[in-house]
Formats: structure tokens, sequence, C-alpha cells
């Protein structure tokens, strides 16, 4: 028999806690440890593979914050893995870069240094409800604290798909809820005056570079690029007549068509003469010595590049992503309809498209002015 005062020593246990080898070690029995109970198993010896009995030792290392058998347990995976088929089903690698960027955070959490070795088809309502409240209390974003949840949803849904978890258990996940409140939005807004010295400082570059980092930056404000879909235009994406840019595959693996004023056309045109007619990405890197190498830039050399020429502007730090809230902003400020700006920004709702306009901080100010605080004198 199993001691069952060890493992009712469990009961409460945070889940955030890490419990070490050894203590709970008995033969005979499957132990299943839980943040609100333990579950004593097959003491007549029931088998983990159907029609077999098998004598368990189960340890309780980190795997215990999950209420699962460490890995000495000898349990065959799931050939069903729900965090695989959720990550397998988004469609872009930035989407796909971000999710397992909160997976990991997740892992940390529960002092578990990969994440692929949680066992995601455990997840329950109770874990979900710790780890919202353990990033609200270390003040997260809220979007950074929706967002995990979002992730950890999507997990629950394909567990509940490949029936590793109950209606009921997967209802109780859905129904955490959000973390309300707000945080002021990230980045800046790109003056005129500054996209001017950007310019004037990639003028001042004789190389090819200055001319490809000035067609880079009339692409990515005129055009109001992300800095992933610039690094992967190729040349047939750009039409001169009408100075036209095809963005394939962009966030959520959505095409678009991104119309360039003329100005923008005659650095990007400027660049073409230079490059060649050689077939493949449009942009591409640039040597110390000034000679074109290579088969295409990456977005971390377009993130590089806009980085050295914002010191050598002498001008406040601006992102790649600074001159795309920018474009937005500017657009909205010259009257353009929301929603065509949801279009050509490629912003699947129109809310996201909200939450990049920085025109708000220089209107509040402006209204701001026109009140008058009266100067007190000071007396003789």
């Amino acid at each position: 028999m199993c001691n069952k005062d060890a493992a009712d020593a469990y009961g409460d246990a945070s889940f955030k806690k890490a419990y070490s080898k050894g203590d709970v070690e008995k033969k005979g029995c499957v132990v299943a440890v839980t943040t609100g109970a333990m579950e004593q198993r097959a003491d007549t010896g029931a088998a983990l593979v159907e029609g077999e009995a098998e004598e368990i030792v189960s340890d309780v290392g980190a795997w215990g914050a999950w209420g699962v058998f460490d890995q000495a347990v000898a349990v065959q995976a799931p050939l069903r893995d729900p965090m695989r088929a959720y990550l397998d089903g988004l469609t872009s690698p930035a989407s796909r870069a971000t999710a397992i960027k909160r997976l990991r955070a997740v892992a940390r959490l529960v002092a578990v240094p990969d994440y692929t070795a949680l066992p995601w088809g455990q997840l329950r309502a109770h874990h979900v409800a710790f780890i919202r409240s353990t990033l609200v209390t270390a003040e997260a974003a809220p979007a950074t604290v929706n967002l995990t949840l979002a992730v950890l949803r999507g997990i629950a849904r394909q567990a509940h798909d490949f029936n590793m978890m109950t209606d009921e258990e997967y209802r109780r996940i859905t129904e955490v809820k959000p973390h309300k409140g707000s945080r002021l939005p990230p980045g800046r807004h790109v003056r005129a005056g500054e996209l001017t010295a950007l310019v004037e400082a990639c003028a001042r570059d004789r190389t090819p570079a200055g001319v490809r980092d000035a067609a880079m930056l009339a692409c990515l404000y005129v055009g109001g690029l992300r800095r992933a879909e610039l690094a992967a235009l190729k040349v047939e994406h750009y039409i001169p007549d009408p100075p036209t840019l095809t963005v394939k595959s962009g966030k959520g693996d959505k095409d678009r068509v991104v119309p360039l004023e003329p100005s923008a056309a005659v650095a990007v045109d400027a660049w073409l003469r230079v490059r060649g007619d050689r077939p493949g990405r449009l942009f591409l890197p640039v040597n110390k010595g000034g000679r074109i190498r290579g088969e295409g830039i990456t977005a971390g050399a377009v993130y590089n590049a806009l980085t050295r020429r914002v010191a050598e502007a002498k001008i406040a730090h601006a992102s790649p992503h600074d001159l795309r809230r920018s474009f937005v902003s500017d657009l909205l400020d010259a009257q353009v309809d929301i929603s065509t700006v949801q279009q050509l920004a490629g912003h699947a709702n129109v809310t996201t498209t909200q939450r990049y306009d920085r025109r708000g901080e220089a209107s509040k100010r402006t209204a701001v002015e026109k009140l008058h605080f009266p100067i007190p004198h000071q007396r003789p």
C-alpha cells in the first residue's frame, strides 16, 4: 500500500514549488501530484499501459509543480502533442516565435528549463489561473498577460480536440478572466525633421549602403512595412509604374498591395540601378568595402541599419516599427479614413490601427495649451 500521509502532505502545495526527488517515492502505486490534491491510483497495480500491470517507482521532481510524474516515470509520451499542434497551426513565423517566447516564460515560472518538456496535455484551469496571478503580481503588462492566456487557451483547445481533457476542464480554462488595464503605448512618432535627418545621413554615405538604406527608409515609412516584410521583399514584388509593393505572406500569412508615393519610388529606383537586375531579394547586404554581396538581408540587419543611421543623424532612438507607427499616425493626421489605413498597414483589426496612432500626445498638449494659469507676482 502507498503511504497516503506522505501524499496528503502535498495537498495544498503551491503550483510554483519545485518538488525535490525522494519527497514521494513508493512502489506499487502511481501518485499524481496536483496543486490542490493528491490522487492515489492503482493500489491494485493497475497498469499505465492498457493490458499490462507494472510496478512503478514515481519520484516527484520539477514535474511535480504540474501535477505529473517526473521524467523518471516510464510513461510513453502521447502521439499527439497539443503544444506542437497549436504552434503548427500558427501561420506566421513571427506568431510562432511570439508564442514560443510566452511558453518559455511559463516554463520559467515552474523552474523547468525547456518548455517542450512540460506536459501540456495535462494543463488545467488552476495552472492557468496561477500563471495569470503570477504575471499580474510581477506587474507584467496587460497585453503580455493576455497574450500568455491566449497561447494557453490555444493549447487547451488542441488538448480538448485530442480528448486529453473533458468539456468541463476546457470550459474552466476558457473562463479564466483576462487582465484588465492598459499601459502607455510603446514606441514613438518620428517627426518630419527627424525623417529628413535620416535621409540626409544616408546621402552622406557614398557607398551602395547609403542608397539601399534610403530606399529601405522609404518602404518602412511610406509603405508602413514591418522589418520582416521588408527583408522578405523580392525584386518582382516592386512595380515601378505605378510604384507599388506587393507584400507576400505578411503577418497572419496575408498578402497585401501597398502603393508608394513618387518620392519614395525615386529612392527605390535609385537602389535598383545600383543593385542590378539579378533576381532574388530586393534588398541585399553591402559589405564594409561597399560591395553588394549575399542573397538577402535579414530583419535584424534592417534594425541594425536604421540604428546606425539614427546615430549618424543624431536623433533620439527610433526603430523600424516606429516608422510604421509614424506611417499610421501621419495618415490619420491627414484625415485618411481609418479603415483605409488599416488595409494599408495590414492589420486584422481596426483597434490595432488605433493603438498605432501616436497623435494623441500632441493633441492633448495642444488642448492643454489653451488653458491659462496665472503666474503669481512676487512681492518686492
